[in-house]
């Protein structure tokens, strides 16, 4: 079997080379509109790219304001930060994500509350999240939500769309308005997928996307702020400028601020990115939409997008039965130089989150022990 899957992604990828996990495709304006960065001289943070950047994001969207991050987790940083999240605060997450999630709840000082994942989805379970708000959690007289156990206020509720597969946001959404609990969607995975018709990461009071090199569009480093809050996302693009008050002269500087500004070089690459992304979005379900069919052949489970749902198919996944054969076939595919990977070891088990609250992970566990992703490069 494993060297059936082997040679049916050589296959598709048309080579005998080593085949990465993810790699940028540059086959549009990127040149073009780097050299007139450069040629402008504003190659920092101020410039027009920039400002076309946010304008095409939050149109392709559907936000009602965009704002460019230097990266994806300053992005969710500042997300945090935005919807008040404090020092000593609690932050409800799933487990099974990159580590930017819960390093972003631990930059604002809050702790980390894992609760477990949706088989159908592998983000955050509206159904685990239920059960655990109503064993823990309390609405008190000044209208917040706290941890019954530790007396911590519950502050905000941050699912991720995983690999870019929606998850059951709508629900998600309710339980935090019943419970008083603001929601940032991290969206890093999944610009070009929808719930509902709905683009992922404009469901809560805040989201993120991310433009890492390895993702479907790239700045090379970056990440964009979503909120359909015009005034939060002013607040938003003020803070992440050091809140720096205009001035012809002067340095004015009214509040806390950051230095999380995108450069106006690495927005000059995300709007030629931007220009390519429904024709990536096309190649990346053809692509999925092969693999299923061999894998349908072959008797292995590949992971579908939910229902309800248009997914971007970032990473696909295969489900080994566990992690005996997950790590086999691993070892066999990288040996033959086709690069595939597990998922991210449980957050509850790194050794800053150890002593982090969950709720049960078995779901988590599972896809722990079972998860590989393949290439998912578009194929040029």
């Amino acid at each position: 079997m494993f060297d059936a899957i082997i040679k049916q992604i050589r296959e598709l990828y048309r080579t005998d080379d080593f085949i990465a996990l993810h790699e940028p495709r540059f086959i549009g304006n990127e040149k073009k509109y780097l050299g007139e960065c450069i040629d402008s001289t504003f190659v920092s943070s101020v410039g027009k790219f920039v400002d076309r950047f946010e304008e095409m994001t939050a149109a392709y969207t559907g936000a009602g304001k965009a704002i460019v991050c230097v990266n994806g987790t300053e992005a969710l940083h500042m997300a945090l930060r935005l919807v008040g999240v404090q020092y000593d605060d609690e932050v409800i997450t799933q487990p099974l994500t990159f580590i930017a999630t819960a390093n972003a709840i631990a930059y604002t000082g809050a702790h980390p509350v894992f609760v477990d994942v949706d088989r159908d989805t592998m983000g955050l379970s509206p159904t685990a999240m239920s059960e655990f708000l109503q064993e823990h959690a309390e609405i008190r007289d000044d209208g917040q939500c706290y941890n019954r156990g530790t007396g911590r206020k519950i502050s905000a509720c941050v699912p991720m769309h995983t690999f870019g597969h929606p998850v059951k946001i709508d629900e998600l959404v309710t339980l935090c308005e019943q419970y008083s609990i603001p929601l940032v969607e991290d969206a890093a995975e999944s610009i070009g997928s929808t719930f509902r018709g709905k683009h992922t990461g404009t469901f809560g009071k805040i989201g993120i996307l991310s433009y890492n090199g390895n993702k479907i569009i790239t700045t090379g480093g970056g990440g964009m702020i979503l909120t359909n809050d015009i005034e939060l996302g002013k607040l938003a693009k003020h803070q992440t400028t050091q809140a720096k008050v205009p001035h012809p002269w002067e340095f004015q500087h009214d509040q806390l601020g950051y230095n999380y500004r995108m450069p106006n070089i690495n927005a000059a690459l995300g709007v030629a990115q931007m220009e390519q992304l429904p024709l990536f979005l096309k190649k990346k379900r053809e692509l999925a939409a092969a693999y299923q069919m061999f894998f349908n052949r072959i008797g292995v489970e590949s992971f579908r997008e939910p229902a309800n749902c248009v997914s971007n198919y970032w990473l696909n996944v295969i489900l080994m039965k566990d992690r005996k054969e997950r790590d086999e076939f691993l070892g066999y595919s990288n040996k033959n130089r086709v690069m595939t990977r597990p998922v991210w070891t449980l957050m509850n088990k790194l050794p800053m989150y150890r002593d982090a609250q969950t709720g049960d992970l078995t779901n988590s566990l599972w896809f722990e022990d079972c998860v590989v992703n393949i290439p998912s490069s578009i194929i040029p």
